[in-house]
């Protein structure tokens, strides 16, 4: 049986950076302990400048178990609407390291301990027994797949790409390969880990506890790429229509309700506007509050709408955004054009018709991040517009969409409501993640 390993977690990246150690901490670089607050810098070197000297990195380590550190200033929620800055506090090692024209503080901590705060930073804590072992399980399962995937990838020197770009087409999607330097990082990007900031529970170590080294693997013994979102809007997203062009037998279309099988085949446009228009029945279709506040932070419940959610803009609103956020020209926005939809009727690439230009763009987080100036819910929507103005072009368009996140794996709010209603943390990975079994690494 295998060790737990320890992970590198990337928790900020600023061009100075405060950190305050709570305990004796032994500086690495120079074998002094030292403790307090301390401030560093990017040198004109591009070297991490601290105390007056440069070095090529900086790692502290504690001198006894336990010991934690503070890091100021640390942002949350990158680019979404709830974005902000905090105080966080980590265990563990910190190691400060130079990344283009800024620092980065890299965590690095075993992956049970990382994973108690994951528990209690991406929910409230509260939740059900079962739900939490179960989200245990996934990102743990998330986190070591991510771990052998960059292995193999540096070990076989194959070339990585995540976007396909010509004349007609921008076809991006953002994944934790974006990382080098470290494993995975603090925020939504990865998994959302805010080091011992957030007060955990028992119930939340227990969980922790009572799967330890458990993992999901596929049916030839690989670790499951194990993805998670709030809601899945009541049909799952499969891995290829937002990520690399790769289908996981594990992550495929499956309803969000005991009846798994029962819906349309939602990449027909005509099925996609009307489940998108429709409220279906599903586990994640609550407005429950207790449920809620279980599966979402104080900042998560800032949303209300989620299951099914309405925007609109004037044309001067969406014409200024996507130029703004694409960095393309488009001119005055004609329409907005599915092209080709998932099978939860997420677009995996829409047609943008301006009067300058016309381009097609993906996958679902790139189109997300073009129509919103943080990210839309979720790519599973329609478009609506008003009559055309003096100029030949809508005055208004309005998103009516589904679902919050990407929709592929488990659905949170959905699996929170099953574990609320009785079910065990094995039957729940079972109607998100079908056909993989689970297995003790360590």
């Amino acid at each position: 049986m295998e060790k737990q390993p320890n992970i590198k977690v990337g928790v900020l990246s600023a061009k100075e950076i405060r950190v305050n150690l709570l305990e004796p901490y032994k500086c690495e670089c120079t074998g002094a302990v030292t403790s307090g607050t301390h401030s560093f810098a990017l040198s004109s070197n591009g070297r991490v400048l601290w105390q007056g000297t440069e070095y090529d990195y900086v790692e502290f380590k504690p001198e006894k178990d336990g010991s934690s550190f503070e890091v100021f200033d640390v942002i949350i929620g990158v680019n979404f609407h709830w974005e902000r800055k905090e105080t966080q506090r980590f265990l563990g090692s910190l190691r400060i390291i130079t990344e283009g024209d800024k620092l980065t503080i890299v965590n690095i901590l075993p992956v049970e301990d990382y994973l108690v705060s994951v528990i209690s930073s991406e929910m409230s804590a509260t939740a059900s027994l079962e739900f939490l072992k179960a989200h245990a399980v996934i990102s743990r399962s998330w986190l070591l797949a991510q771990i052998d995937k960059n292995k193999r990838i540096s070990q076989s020197n194959e070339s990585y790409s995540s976007m396909i770009v010509n004349d007609d087409e921008i076809i991006r999607w953002y994944d934790r390969e974006d990382h080098v330097n470290f494993d995975v990082c603090a925020d939504d990007h990865c998994q959302r880990y805010q080091g011992i900031t957030r007060q955990t529970t028992p119930i939340v170590r227990q969980a922790v506890e009572g799967t330890r080294g458990l993992v999901l693997v596929d049916n030839e013994g690989n670790l499951c790429d194990a993805r998670f979102s709030k809601s899945c809007g009541g049909v799952y997203e499969e891995f290829e229509n937002c990520w690399e062009p790769k289908h996981y037998h594990y992550l495929e279309a499956t309803r969000d309700t005991a009846n798994e099988r029962d819906f349309p085949d939602l990449t027909i446009e005509e099925n996609a506007r009307e489940w998108i228009l429709s409220r279906p029945e599903s586990y994640c279709n609550t407005s429950d509050a207790e449920i809620l506040s279980q599966v979402l932070n104080d900042y998560d419940q800032e949303t209300h709408d989620f299951y099914r959610w309405t925007v609109k803009y004037t044309q001067e609103e969406i014409s200024q955004l996507i130029a703004k956020r694409s960095g393309i020209d488009f001119g005055l926005i004609k329409a907005l054009e599915p092209v080709q939809r998932g099978t939860s009727g997420r677009l995996v690439k829409l047609r943008i018709v301006g009067t300058k230009r016309t381009m097609v763009i993906g996958k679902e987080l790139e189109i997300r991040r073009t129509l919103s100036t943080s990210h839309l819910y979720s790519s599973a929507f329609v478009v609506e517009t008003e009559a055309d103005n003096e100029l030949g072009v809508p005055a208004s368009f309005t998103l009516r969409g589904a679902g919050w996140g990407h929709g592929v794996g488990l659905c949170q709010i959905g699996a929170a409501m099953m574990g609320a209603n009785g079910h065990k943390f094995d039957a729940i990975l079972s109607h998100y993640f079908g056909g993989a079994e689970l297995k003790t690494l360590y």
